[in-house]
């Protein structure tokens, strides 16, 4: 690639993926935006990195030994390999279940959620504005590359989205209704978290079915990316494997 290399700002046409194992990801599943890979020198006994050199040569993939680059672009002095590739688009399955999030806003967290996704059989990932940027390395990283293996689909609100489609809604809530335990998911369904700070708005009670997830009154209320993964979990025991 002809460009200077900087480190990750939003308004970017391509993105990096830090660390071996997500470098994989994308190269398993997106290996046609792949514009190059950097490799470290001192990831020669690694035995990731040896695959991925190996899927380069087999791809006429460009690669580069840069450990000065690295170390600017990662804030991580253990990143062996970065891949540097053309930001996707997507659009969620119409005929899909699908995982909502409105107004996330930590990195972390969102990454984490993506990975717990296909954890529990979930493929499409609906976000609504404002929103955390989902090509944000530090999204890629924590996802483990899993967001390579997703649709997903920004929205301005979320009456657009249900303008879009007609999933069964069930909007995840503090206050919810119905337990966790008593929901019966309708497929193709529409799970709804809200951000990690405020949750969802009451306007939220009315828009569908709305389930809590009991815990001890010791707290408030659980991690959004914790309480996506007892939802997650708990929807794939009846749900169909299909993806």
């Amino acid at each position: 690639m002809g460009k200077q290399i900087r480190r990750y700002r939003k308004n970017f046409d391509y993105s990096y993926s830090l660390g071996v194992f997500p470098t994989i990801e994308l190269l398993s599943h997106k290996k046609e935006n792949v514009l190059k890979i950097l490799i470290s020198s001192r990831g020669e006994e690694n035995k990731g990195v040896a695959e991925i050199i190996g899927i380069c040569r087999d791809n006429d993939i460009q690669i580069e030994v840069n450990d000065k680059l690295i170390n600017r672009l990662s804030p991580k002095g253990n990143c062996y390999s970065i891949g540097i590739f053309r930001k996707f688009q997507t659009r969620l399955g119409s005929d899909k279940n699908h995982l909502i999030l409105v107004n996330p806003s930590d990195m972390g967290n969102l990454g984490t959620i993506i990975r717990t996704m296909r954890g529990f059989y979930m493929a499409n990932l609906g976000l609504i504005r404002p929103s955390a940027d989902i090509f944000d390395p530090r999204v890629i990283r924590s996802s483990m590359g899993s967001i390579f293996q997703i649709s997903f689909q920004y929205f301005d609100s979320i009456e657009e989205y249900i303008n879009s489609f007609n999933n069964s809604l069930y909007t995840f809530m503090t206050n919810g209704e119905k337990t966790l335990s008593e929901v019966s998911f309708k497929e193709p369904f529409s799970v709804v978290f809200g951000n990690e700070s405020s949750g969802l708005s009451e306007r939220y009670l009315s828009l569908g079915t709305s389930v809590n997830i009991p815990h001890s009154k010791s707290i408030d209320s659980l991690n959004l990316s914790v309480s996506v993964g007892i939802g997650l979990y708990e929807i794939s025991k009846n749900m169909s494997r299909v993806e």
